[in-house]
């Protein structure tokens, strides 16, 4: 299918047409395999460059390189409707984070599990629920025609006042009416949920409902028998070989690891510093091509965006730079709020630069945030431990398995720069990852960021300092 047909496609699922468009031609055929999918940070979206991203984004793409073809995905805005567009053979398969919950008519098949879930209850905190029957009289809320939608309406459970969000509508958004009071609790599946409670710190976890459900792809009767055939193989290999494990702490990891009181205190601290260092980190951004968002969720990270930080160890200002990194970076004032913040910046650039031009996006963002904490040096011992582990010094998941191990005297005595703190830059990208995440949600920008620093502007600056 050509680009025409794929927006003709995209135009029926997003409006619904009555004459349905073409079905898909076999992989052999087209070279193509048609990925149904969702927007979401689950599944599908576009990070701060632009670029593709998200579980299923990485898994779909893996296996249509497995069948030898190229993967092409096409955005349904009503979840409701996959299962209708799947008959009507107008896609492959849907990847699409779909729990697996009942067997499809028409001929659907689901694809082997690849990650589970649970159904959970959660409320604000003066809510108090242990159990199903403790919902009596709240106002319950749920996505329509989710499986927690299902959930409710099994015979089983208790006949309760739901209040049904359409279908399509994200986790945060569903957390978001809890929070402000429009609902008491909510139903939602564990792992979505970990990645929207950032955004909403108060709404916990009251109960589970239900077993745990699967994560499966859905797949249409278009080479059915292949797609099946192959996706046993691929999902059995990549369990094996732990990609599969390192793609889920990829895009989960960060946020399980972020405690509501972090997320607290930065909601807080967005509500009354951030608009007063706004201008400054817009500056930086415009000096040094990094999206402005990460740059104040490093500062945020660095010094909870205070001017006067110091260290013991000399580090200072918002961003926390060394003397030597100033002076290198013609900061003339580390404490002074915006000097900070455009040294930061630039020097951060600066690190991405000196990384090699193979690595993509987001790894090139996470090496070098890792960097940012201690130093070009160390991150290049880091990835030497990587391969000598026959892990890639490429992507963040496989040298942040690695790093930690810099403190360690028998492992740091063999690498060129000795000891470092690797677990303390480890869990600095974890912290700046969901930073900027939160960031992101209160301040959201319709255009990618320009690139970064190139040609002699970037280059003449030469290796970058340690921090």
């Amino acid at each position: 299918m050509g680009a025409r047909g794929f927006i003709a496609l995209l135009a029926c699922i997003a409006v619904g047409c009555e004459e349905a468009p073409k079905p898909v031609a076999p992989i052999a055929e087209s070279g193509e395999l048609v990925v149904l999918t969702v927007n979401g940070p689950s599944t599908y979206f576009e990070d701060a460059q632009g670029l593709p991203s998200g579980l299923e984004y990485d898994l779909a793409t893996m296996f249509a390189k497995e069948l030898g073809a190229k993967a092409s995905f096409v955005l349904v805005e009503n979840p409701a409707r996959i299962d209708h567009i799947l008959r009507q053979k107008q896609a492959h398969l849907a990847a699409a984070a779909l729990a697996r919950h009942f067997d499809f008519p028409g001929g659907l098949a689901w694809g082997p599990s690849y990650h589970s879930t649970q159904h959970q209850i959660v409320c604000r905190p003066e809510v108090k629920a242990k159990k199903i029957e403790d919902l009596r009289g709240l106002r319950v809320g749920v996505i329509e025609e989710s499986v927690a939608d299902y959930l409710l309406t099994e015979p089983e459970q208790l006949p309760l006042p739901v209040e049904r969000l359409a279908p399509g509508t994200s986790t945060a958004d569903l957390l978001e009416q809890v929070a402000n009071a429009h609902l008491d609790c909510a139903l939602v599946e564990s792992t979505r949920y970990a990645l929207a409670r950032r955004f909403f710190p108060g709404v916990e976890v009251a109960f589970n409902l239900g077993k745990p459900v699967d994560y499966a792809w859905l797949v249409s009767t278009v080479d059915k028998k292949r797609i099946l055939e192959a996706a046993g193989p691929f999902f059995d290999r990549i369990k094996k070989d732990g990609t599969l494990k390192r793609l889920i702490d990829r895009y989960y990891g960060h946020a399980m690891r972020f405690s509501a009181i972090d997320a607290t205190a930065l909601l807080s601290q967005i509500g009354t510093e951030l608009e007063k260092l706004k201008p400054s980190f817009l500056e930086a951004e415009r000096v040094s091509g990094v999206d402005w968002r990460l740059i104040a969720a490093i500062g945020y990270q660095e010094s909870h965006w205070d001017a006067k930080a110091t260290s013991p160890t000399g580090v200072r200002g918002l961003m926390m730079l060394t003397e030597e990194t100033a002076d290198r970076l013609q900061v003339k004032d580390r404490l002074d709020a915006h000097d900070s913040i455009l040294g930061g910046a630039r020097y951060f650039a600066l690190i991405k630069e000196q990384l090699p031009a193979r690595i993509p996006e987001p790894d090139r963002t996470f090496l070098a945030l890792a960097a940012y904490n201690i130093g070009i040096g160390h991150l290049e011992d880091a990835r030497i431990l990587a391969q000598r582990g026959k892990l890639s010094p490429d992507k963040w998941q496989d040298v942040r398995l690695v790093i930690p191990r810099l403190a360690e005297p028998e492992v740091y005595a063999t690498l060129s720069h000795g000891y470092a703190r690797g677990g303390e830059a480890m869990q600095l990208v974890d912290n700046v990852r969901n930073y900027y995440d939160v960031i992101s949600r209160m301040e959201p920008r319709d255009t990618a960021v320009v690139p970064l620093l190139e040609g002699p502007q970037a280059s003449s600056k030469g290796s970058a300092p340690s921090r």
